[in-house]
């Protein structure tokens, strides 16, 4: 769902820039309070999962294709302000290496796959999680539900700042009817991905998943014909290293981007085929970064479709996991600094 340059007019973009820019300085803040020695580490990487994925468009109807949205997976396992942040660098990475998404519009497409799918998604997921059993398998089922209704509600919100800012004329209830009958399609891929990889992670180590935190059950083992809780795997006050889960994740990421990447569909995504269909990109303009080495995925001067493809999808993983993790090593170490801050006042107040 990667707006272009062109569809949406300056006045609305900069108002969806300042929305966007307010939503990112909030969720620095908010995001000192998620990042913890827990998912500190791993928020770079799930910004460079989710750039990776979203290399992997898949059919969903014909001649239309879809990809990750990402806001929902991100937002469950490292939290809702860090999941925003992790979009932000996504689309950034995007729009400025690879000419994805228009520069002009980075502003709606953060507001739309940023915040939007965050809000709704991490909203529902809340919800449900209060509402279901509290088990592992109730928050594999309230992502799936939180994915799904994440990327219909963005294709809503596009079309709401396409009625406001369209740069050409559609009437909003085709837009509307269209984006979100495609986008429901694309939401039940964005669903089982985002089921799926929670999933996994929650069955390795439950206490990386931001949203699983207190609602998951203990693990139980079969003693004398009697469940039982089990000894936890480490001694209370000693946190896991996430080593191993990082460094699977990123070799999972490189693979999806450096190979998977070859066989994903190349119909056009939701937005494409709509625009296409009806007359949306009339007035869509040429990418500022059209001519950029790394331009539309693939590496200037290899001629090679598979290795060009492959190698700059590494090259966006490795900068995207660069970028993320700058960012968010800067934001934990400002809540350190915070934290010492207030220890040392209220050392201060008992003298």
């Amino acid at each position: 769902m990667h707006v272009p340059d062109g569809f949406i007019n300056a006045p609305v973009s900069a108002v969806t820039g300042v929305v966007a820019a307010g939503a990112v300085g909030l969720s620095l803040r908010g995001a000192r309070k998620e990042l913890d020695e827990r998912t500190a580490p791993l928020a770079g990487l799930v910004a460079a999962f989710v750039f990776a994925v979203q290399m992997l468009n898949f059919p969903v109807a014909a001649g239309t294709s879809g990809h990750l949205l990402g806001g929902a997976l991100a937002a469950i396992l490292v939290g809702p302000y860090t999941g925003v942040l992790c979009i932000s660098v996504v689309l950034l990475m995007q729009g400025v290496l690879f000419a994805d998404g228009g520069l002009t519009a980075l502003g709606v497409n953060i507001t739309n796959m940023g915040v939007v799918t965050v809000v709704v998604a991490y909203a529902l997921f809340r919800g449900l999680v209060k509402v279901l059993p509290k088990k592992r398998r109730s928050v594999t089922v309230a992502s799936f539900v939180a994915a799904l209704v994440s990327v219909p509600a963005a294709a809503a919100a596009f079309t709401g700042m396409y009625a406001l800012g369209g740069t050409t004329y559609v009437p909003t209830g085709t837009v509307l009817t269209a984006m979100v009958g495609v986008h429901t399609l694309i939401g039940l891929g964005e669903a089982a991905i985002t089921a799926a990889t929670v999933g996994a992670v929650i069955a390795v180590r439950p206490d990386l998943v931001y949203g699983a935190r207190g609602l998951t059950a203990p693990l139980k083992l079969r003693v004398g014909g009697e469940l039982v809780d089990a000894a936890p795997a480490t001694s209370p006050g000693r946190a896991r290293s996430p080593r191993k889960v990082w460094i699977t994740g990123l070799v999972a990421s490189v693979v999806l981007a450096g190979f998977v990447s070859f066989y994903a569909s190349a119909s056009p995504d939701g937005l494409e085929k709509v625009a296409a269909d009806h007359g949306m990109d009339k007035k869509a303009e040429e990418h500022a970064a059209a001519n950029s080495p790394l331009a539309d995925y693939g590496v200037q001067d290899i001629a090679d479709g598979r290795l060009s493809g492959g190698l700059a999808g590494v090259i966006g993983v490795a900068a995207t996991v660069a970028a993320g993790t700058g960012v968010f090593w800067v934001v934990r170490r400002r809540r350190t600094a915070d934290a010492d801050a207030a220890a040392s006042a209220r050392a201060e107040e008992t003298v």
